[in-house]
Formats: structure tokens, sequence, C-alpha cells
């Protein structure tokens, strides 16, 4: 199912290498920016233990959890460090005149 496209953001909220919020109708969202300008979102919240991954540290393509330093791919939200094991889900993104828009399911 198509879901709609949902203003995020300004691309130039989100330093280089770095993660913010945000949240919409309830649920969060974490949005990444790569050293090289591309832009992500994953479910905003870490699958062990809830932590918000937006305090997180952002190391090339892994954000780690701030709380007990799970790591996740958020270009594919592949689990990749212990203690997390259950994968982040991953949202579309696409900039359009400097905003990142995330595609949430309908």
């Amino acid at each position: 199912m198509i879901g709609n496209w949902i203003d995020a953001c300004a691309a130039g909220d989100i330093e280089n290498e770095d993660v913010i919020r945000f949240d919409h109708e309830g649920l969060t969202f974490a949005i990444y920016r790569t050293e090289d300008d591309r832009y992500f979102a994953t479910a905003g919240l870490c699958t062990h233990e809830a932590v918000h991954l937006s305090g997180g540290l952002v190391m090339g393509t892994i954000i780690e959890c701030p709380k007990h330093n799970g790591r996740f791919d958020f270009t594919s939200g592949k689990a990749k460090g212990a203690p997390v094991c259950v994968d982040l889900r991953t949202f579309p993104v696409k900039v359009e005149d400097d905003r990142v828009y995330v595609q949430i399911d309908a």
C-alpha cells in the first residue's frame, strides 16, 4: 500500500553524519543524514529497550543506541551489535526543495 509523504524537516536541520527525532501522529522516527548527503529514516526507538535513537551516535551508516550501545545499520535497519537482535523498521525518504519527506504507511 502506498503511504503518505510527510514533511519531516528541512534538509539543513540535520548535520552531516547525524540524526534527529521526528514525531508524527503518536509515532517517533529517526531521520539520518550521511556524510555524503544521503537521508534515511527508521523507527525512532531502539528495539531493545525503546530508547530514543536520536540521542545516539552516528558512525558512517551505523547508529549506536545511547543506552546499551546496540548498533543498527540505518540504511537497511539491520541489527549489527548486541544487545539488539531485532531489526529497525525503515521508511522511504525523499528530498525536494530542501525539505526531507518520509513516506509513512497510510
